[in-house]
């Protein structure tokens, strides 16, 4: 792949199952960039361990407004610390409201760094399958279910105050390797590779 941009941020995010961890993490680990997942650090600011399954509703528990405020928080926290020592970073979180993303552009412009977000989708169907399919798995991080991905869907707001070059939308109904494939292409066709 051509360079990155050193350092720079990228945030990807969606709805529960949108494929935006698999692809976050796959990105970062084959360009060398710091990778942190919203559900591992929720989890961390509780005192849990990552894997640590839990039933919690909507909006209940460690999924309330205050502690998802407190995990975007710690998120930024990193990613400050990262980009200042001048480490790439990958944020993976739902993003799913305006004033979050205000935030990670704040940040961005505060260090006069790239920022670039990838909105993650895929179909329906696809989504309620990854969900089913993590239920079964020991070792899932994420505690989304089809009934809070309904919820959320209900909540979440379009990126329409994204400025053009910084948004790049990728369907994830695909194999990792060519999702990353399509991945690059986009980035560089904003511009962010050289």
């Amino acid at each position: 792949m051509p360079s990155l941009p050193r350092p720079a941020l990228f945030i990807f995010f969606g709805l529960i199952a949108s494929g935006k961890s698999t692809l976050g993490q796959a990105f970062a680990d084959r360009n060398d960039v710091r990778y942190y997942n919203s559900d591992v650090i929720r989890k961390e600011l509780a005192g849990q361990l990552a894997q640590n399954g839990r039933q919690a509703g909507f909006d209940q528990g460690i999924y309330t407004k205050a502690f998802t405020e407190k995990t975007y928080s710690a998120l930024l926290t990193r990613a400050e610390a990262d980009l200042s020592a001048g480490i790439s970073v990958a944020l993976d979180a739902s993003y799913q409201d305006p004033t979050e993303r205000l935030r990670v552009r704040k940040l961005a412009e505060q260090l006069a760094l790239p920022i670039y977000f990838v909105l993650c989708l895929c179909p329906e169907d696809e989504m309620k399958r990854r969900m089913e399919m993590r239920a079964l798995d020991p070792k899932a991080v994420s505690d989304g279910r089809w009934e809070i991905y309904l919820q959320q869907k209900e909540r979440y707001r379009s990126p329409d105050e994204l400025p053009p070059g910084s948004l790049i939308t990728i369907n994830t109904d695909d194999s990792v390797a060519n999702l990353l494939a399509t991945l690059e292409r986009l980035l560089a066709e904003t511009g962010a590779t050289h």
